[in-house]
């Protein structure tokens, strides 16, 4: 269990599954159910406790930094390229400060409790790099592939499996601050540390909706409002 950490929120993405959708306007300032997909990532931060909120920006950046700003939110902002989620992380580290940080994607739709609450709740073995938040393959919505991880009884984590990546983690700073890369994946950290013994998985006690592309956009509207 965690009592403090600050939170990466991951907004600089293209959208490019959403089509015309994010033509003008960034994925997370899409809504589901009446509100925008950063405002929900904002608040699940605030109300976990989680301090400092970063967001990183890049395409459309002009768009959500007014946003980010009139939330409190402290901006990463990525040029001449986007950084992918690993460099994206490690540019931010300065700004995140601590040694464990969390992670979101606001491009998931959780139903249930709030999912960093549920991470920060959880143990935290004295060896993990990492934490992921998880969720059994029939309970992940609009998923289009097969399973990321398998788990362990202890919680260790190996690649393909029964369970899903919900979009929201807690890592180790110098996991990623450790890649002499500037541009990089996420996934490439979660392998080193799985080879490592080090990547965990704690399962999230609710349902998550992929709102990477349309249809799932869709659904999370229908499944949110069915819910409130």
């Amino acid at each position: 269990m965690l009592d403090t950490c600050p939170l990466m929120i991951f907004a600089a993405g293209f959208g490019t599954r959403m089509g015309a959708l994010t033509a003008q306007c960034p994925k997370p300032m899409l809504e589901i159910a009446g509100r925008r997909m950063i405002d929900r990532a904002i608040d699940f931060g605030r109300d976990a406790g989680c301090a400092p909120v970063v967001a990183n920006t890049h395409y459309l950046a002009s768009v959500i930094r007014p946003v980010l700003e009139d939330r409190g939110v402290l901006i990463s902002h990525e040029a001449p390229a986007i950084l992918d989620t690993g460099g994206g992380l490690k540019q931010a580290l300065s700004r995140l400060g601590g040694d464990i940080v969390a992670t979101l994607n606001p491009d998931t739709a959780w139903l249930g409790p709030n999912p960093l609450a549920s991470l920060r709740g959880a143990p935290w073995p004295d060896d993990a790099g990492a934490l992921l938040l998880l969720v059994p393959l029939e309970r992940a919505h609009a998923r289009t592939a097969p399973g990321d991880f398998e788990r362990a009884p202890d919680g260790r984590l190996a690649r393909a499996g029964g369970y899903v990546y919900t979009g929201a983690q807690i890592i180790r700073a110098d996991a990623v601050a450790g890649f002499s890369e500037s541009v990089f994946s996420l996934n490439a950290v979660w392998d080193a540390l799985a080879a490592e013994g080090r990547l965990y998985g704690h399962l999230y006690q609710g349902e998550a909706c992929d709102v990477g592309h349309p249809d799932g956009l869709a659904l999370a509207d229908r499944l949110l409002k069915d819910r409130t």
